[in-house]
C-alpha cells in the first residue's frame, strides 16, 4: 500500500485496485492470454468467483483498459523490484560457482512495436520499440533490476542507473565499451569484465608473456589507454585480456580492472553473459511481452513489470515447492490450474511424482534399447 499511496494510483478508484489490476495481468500472464478481449473473454465465466480470486468486483475491458492507460507504472515497477530482492534472497547459496564474488551480465532487448499504433516510440534505424534493460544475477538465476527505455537510447546511458556492489563482477558486451562509465564503476570499488568494441589506443605497462593454447588465452597484459579521450576519461591501468574460442573460431579481446583472477576465469566470466540473453528468450517465448493489451506507453510499461512479476513468482514457487522442476514446468501447470481450488504445494507435489515416473520410465526404455543392440553387435 505504501507504494500505491505514494503515486497515488487508487485515488478516485472504487472498484478496480492497483492490486486487482496486477492480479488480473499477472492472470493473463499464466494463462497466455494473446489480447485484451481474450482476457476478458476468458474470466467472463468466472465472474462470481472474482471476489476469491483478489480480481475486484468486475472486470471489463474499459476499466482494464483505462487502468492500463492512466495508473503510474512506477507502482509495477517498484513493486516488481520488491519481488525481485524477495526471489534473489530465496536462490542464494542454491548452487555453487567457481568465484566467490556476485556476478552480474547487464544487456537489453528490444521489443518492436507498430509506429502507426504505438505512436509515442521513437524511430531508431528504421524501426521503434522500446528496450527492456537489464541486470541478471548469473549464481542465482534471477534478474535484479529492469528498467525500460525507448529503442533509441544507447545501452550505455543506462550504466549509470545500475546499483554497483563492491567486489562484484559486472560482465558487458561491446555496446558497453565506455570509458567513462566503466570508470566509474572502478571508483564504487566493484570490477567489470567487458569485451572490445573496437581498436583502441593504448600504450603496454606490463606483459606477463602468458600464452596457453589449451584454455584459449593468447596473451595477457597490463596497459593504460593513450586515446585523446579515453586517456583523461580512464586514466587508471587496464588488464588487457586476448581469448581464441577454438569452438566459434573467433578471437575475443577482453578489458578488466580486476588484475587478481586469471585470465581463463575473466574469459569464463564472459561467457556466463549469455545468461542474460537466455533469460530474454525466455522470456519473450513464455510469457505476453511482444503483444501488449494496450497501445499507450504506460500501457507497455505496466505488462513488461507485470510479466518480470510474474517470472518471479514462478521462480519462487519453483525454489519453495518443487525443486524438481523447471521454472518452465512450474510455469505449464500453474497456466493450466489457475482457477483450480487445490493447495499449491500438492498440486506441484502430484506433479513432480508424474515427472520422476515419467523420468524412470524412459531410462527403462533408454536401457531395454541398449540391450537390444547388444545381440546385433555380437553377430
Amino acid at each position: 500500500m505504501k507504494v500505491v499511496n505514494k503515486y497515488d494510483g487508487n485515488k478516485w478508484v472504487k472498484s478496480f485496485t492497483c492490486w486487482n489490476h496486477l492480479l488480473v495481468l499477472i492472470y493473463g500472464q499464466l494463462s497466455n492470454r494473446e489480447s485484451l478481449r481474450d482476457l476478458v473473454t476468458s474470466l467472463a465465466p468466472f465472474r462470481n468467483m472474482f471476489h476469491h480470486l483478489g480480481f475486484g468486483a468486475n472486470v471489463s475491458r474499459s476499466n482494464l483498459s483505462k487502468a492500463n492507460e492512466q495508473r503510474d507504472p512506477r507502482i509495477f515497477e517498484e513493486y516488481a523490484l520488491k519481488l525481485i530482492s524477495i526471489a534473489r534472497e530465496k536462490r542464494t547459496g542454491l548452487k555453487d560457482f567457481f568465484i566467490s564474488n556476485n556476478v552480474y551480465a547487464f544487456d537489453s532487448t528490444t521489443i518492436s512495436l507498430c509506429l502507426s499504433v504505438f505512436w509515442w516510440t521513437k524511430l531508431h534505424h528504421g524501426k521503434s520499440g522500446v528496450k527492456v534493460h537489464t541486470l541478471f544475477d548469473v549464481k542465482n538465476s534471477i534478474p535484479s533490476f529492469a528498467i525500460i527505455t525507448g529503442a533509441e537510447i544507447h545501452d550505455s546511458q543506462v550504466m549509470d542507473q545500475i546499483p554497483y556492489e563492491v567486489d562484484s563482477f559486472y560482465i558487458f558486451d561491446r555496446a558497453y565499451m565506455d570509458t567513462k562509465q566503466l570508470y566509474a564503476i572502478d571508483k564504487v570499488g566493484a570490477f567489470f569484465v567487458v569485451r572490445e568494441k573496437q581498436r583502441m589506443v593504448y600504450e603496454v605497462v606490463e606483459d606477463k608473456r602468458y600464452n596457453n593454447p589449451k584454455t584459449g588465452v593468447m596473451s595477457d597484459t597490463l596497459i593504460k589507454l593513450t586515446g585523446q579521450k579515453t586517456k583523461k576519461q580512464y586514466s587508471k591501468p587496464l588488464r588487457r585480456i586476448v581469448f581464441y574460442d577454438k569452438e566459434k573460431n573467433r578471437t575475443f579481446v577482453f578489458y578488466t580492472n580486476n588484475i587478481e583472477v586469471s585470465a581463463e576465469d575473466v574469459a569464463l566470466l564472459y561467457k556466463y553473459r549469455w545468461s542474460v540473453e537466455l533469460f530474454f528468450k525466455w522470456m519473450k517465448q513464455h510469457l505476453r511481452i511482444k503483444e501488449f493489451y494496450g497501445t499507450t506507453e504506460n500501457a507497455v510499461k505496466i505488462q513488461v513489470y507485470a510479466a518480470i512479476t510474474t517470472y518471479c513468482l514462478v521462480s519462487i514457487i519453483e525454489t519453495e515447492m518443487a525443486e524438481e522442476m523447471t521454472t518452465y514446468e512450474v510455469l505449464r501447470v500453474l497456466s493450466t490450474s489457475l482457477l483450480i481450488k487445490m493447495p499449491l504445494r500438492q498440486l506441484l507435489s502430484s506433479c513432480q511424482e508424474e515427472l520422476l515416473l515419467e523420468n524412470k520410465r524412459e531410462i527403462i526404455n533408454t536401457n531395454k534399447y541398449i540391450q537390444l543392440e547388444i545381440p546385433f553387435d555380437e553377430w
